[in-house]
């Protein structure tokens, strides 16, 4: 294939990959008549079909149009063993019907499935034209052509790509709904606070504090609460010891003022013991 064709080529299955979601491998719809042509000619038509393309493709028949050969009798025998090489394509129909009816209700009328057709039937070819988004290859004295976008398929492009520039029913509502809802506030005017620039800054001590002293290293330092509580214990106790020495000295002081008269009894005692005995002495006779 020449170079500016192949260009050509790409450019158009790109056209229907971005507007209408082609995507490899693509899938080939081929008909009775493309079989009996490709073998006529001597055609490989899944290597065709890959350089027209540009791209991989699964190519796809349906049991409507292998019946056609089969009823063509055994002088298209090789039709019928290419045909068999292809994968199957489940058209929904008990009984055969002709192969351009089949490959019609197949495509749709929307072609959905996102089918290219291979056919050389010209009546199925302007049936396929109305329809957009349909790739059509026919083969054109021994060379496979793929034809440019129908008129359909351009109008369906066109109307996809203004629909893509208007917003959504969602997205309208969004951009409605807050912007003719309210205000933002304006703000109230008031006294200005001083300008930061001609304030005086706070004047910072540049002199470095001594560190303080850890007088004991090592040893955890109480909490505030537990310090306080430990003080008020020993102030306790220091208020209970002195009053225990109050009250003992007290006692001992009583104690001593009632054994005084005790003790001058005994004296007294001691003195009259003495005057008796010397009186007793001096009665005896000598």
């Amino acid at each position: 294939m020449r170079q500016k064709r192949a260009k050509a080529y790409r450019k158009l299955m790109a056209l229907y990959s971005m507007s209408f979601g082609f995507r490899q491998p693509y899938q080939v719809l081929v008909d009775s008549e493309m079989c009996k042509a490709a073998t006529e000619l001597k055609i490989e038509l899944a290597k065709q079909l890959n350089s027209v393309l540009q791209g991989d493709v699964k190519p796809m028949i349906t049991q409507c149009c292998i019946h056609e050969l089969y009823l063509l009798g055994k002088t298209q025998q090789p039709a019928v063993d290419l045909a068999k090489t292809f994968e199957r394509r489940k058209c929904n129909h008990r009984e055969p019907i002709p192969g351009e009816e089949c490959l019609t209700s197949v495509v749709g009328e929307t072609n959905k499935h996102r089918y290219v057709v291979a056919t050389q039937s010209q009546p199925l070819r302007v049936k396929l034209r109305s329809i957009p988004a349909v790739p059509i290859v026919h083969v054109n004295r021994s060379v496979m052509v793929l034809e440019p976008p129908s008129d359909a398929t351009i109008r369906s492009k066109e109307h996809t790509e203004e629909q893509a520039l208007h917003p959504t029913g969602s997205e309208k509502q969004v951009l409605a709904g807050p912007s003719t809802s309210t205000e933002p506030p304006r703000k109230k005017k008031g006294p200005k606070g001083p300008n930061p620039l001609s304030v005086k800054k706070k004047k910072v001590d540049s002199t470095p504090k001594p560190p303080a002293k850890d007088k004991g290293k090592g040893k955890e330092k109480p909490t505030v609460g537990v310090r306080d509580a430990a003080v008020g214990e020993k102030r306790k106790r220091d208020e209970i010891d002195d009053r225990e020495k109050v009250a003992s000295s007290e006692q001992q002081v009583g104690d001593a003022q009632q054994d005084e008269p005790k003790r001058k009894k005994k004296r007294r005692r001691k003195a009259v013991d003495s005057t008796a005995v010397a009186a007793e002495s001096t009665s005896i006779p000598s």
